[in-house]
């Protein structure tokens, strides 16, 4: 069986889209490709595609004049996703993110030497910006 390439999307849940796009457009800088009031904002994000969906319009069957729903998914509770980026890199976000007023939560050194922290966004998911070599990918 051949390998998988990566991962295509990774998805959040937030029900203020709104805060959620002002948080990873404004604040993070990510690209908005997509968004469906009261139902999701998309994010590309380097060879990447954030997708950040409101729970409560996700959970629900899609009506049958949408052309391209997906199935019903969603998710309870905060999520967790984490951005990769270089060791300088991720000492400007430390950085960023303590200007702009956003806690960082943890900060770790794991045993391989990598670096990351954690902190969250509006809708309490828990965000985390890494070095590649956390887990090997250099």
């Amino acid at each position: 069986m051949a390998a998988l390439d990566g991962i295509l999307e990774t998805a959040l849940y937030a029900e203020d889209l709104d805060a959620a796009a002002a948080f990873y457009g404004g604040l993070l800088g990510l690209d908005e490709i997509a968004r469906v009031a009261g139902r999701h904002v998309f994010f590309r994000c380097g060879p990447s595609v954030l997708l950040i969906f409101n729970p409560e319009a996700t959970i629900r069957p899609p009506s049958p004049e949408v052309a391209l729903a997906a199935p019903p998914h969603g998710a309870k509770g905060p999520g967790h996703a984490c951005f990769r980026a270089s060791p300088p890199v991720l000492d400007a976000w430390r950085a960023r993110l303590i200007d702009k007023g956003v806690p960082i939560e943890t900060e770790i050194t794991w045993p391989n030497g990598a670096r990351s922290l954690y902190f969250r966004d509006p809708a309490g998911n828990s965000l985390e910006i890494a070095e590649p070599k956390l887990w090997d990918l250099g």
